[in-house]
């Protein structure tokens, strides 16, 4: 019974150490897909929840970054379309933006202006759109982001090009 508890803690305590090394990558998920702090909150807890449950089932070809940000992404994408869905029967003041802007530090006025309308035309795109976006100004590399997006990389490279066209054009009208 004390070996089973011996494993036991040292899976939860690794399980800790590998969520404290990519907190910040939950967090960049977490703020991506949720407006107020109380859906933060939720979210996170969630994303938490799925790592702890799929954390057995590992794979350790692939790296944790790519494990946890396969399933974040996920977890957050099925989160806000239920929000979303939730808020579209039951809300009549639906949030305008997916990013947080007023916790936001303030830069200089140019570069926080050019900030806030890259969030508010990103908050735009469709999930799979804002998850490569999400994931591609990470540094993320092609091939990473097809492992945890389960898409092509050609179609990683396709789908980023043509967003980037679409961003700009968008950046140059506003």
């Amino acid at each position: 019974m004390a070996r089973y508890t011996n494993i036991s803690t040292t899976r939860k305590e690794k399980f800790i150490e590998i969520l404290d090394s990519h907190k910040r990558m939950i967090y960049k998920v977490v703020n991506s897909y949720c407006v107020n702090q109380e859906d933060r909150k939720d979210l996170e807890q969630e994303i938490i929840i799925q790592l702890w449950k799929s954390f057995d089932n590992y794979n350790p070809d692939f790296s944790y970054s790519t494990w946890i940000y396969r399933i974040a992404l996920n977890v957050a994408i099925s989160f806000f379309r239920k929000q979303k869905s939730w808020r579209s029967r039951f809300d009549p003041f639906p949030e305008e933006t997916l990013f947080n802007i007023q916790d936001e530090e303030k830069f200089n006025s140019e570069r926080d202006d050019k900030l806030i309308l890259l969030q508010q035309l990103i908050q735009q795109l469709d999930e799979l759109s804002k998850a490569l976006m999400l994931l591609y100004l990470d540094g993320k590399r092609h091939d990473e982001i097809a492992e945890i997006l389960g898409i092509s990389k050609t179609n990683v490279a396709t789908k980023i090009s043509r967003l980037k066209v679409k961003l700009s054009k968008s950046f140059e009208n506003e």
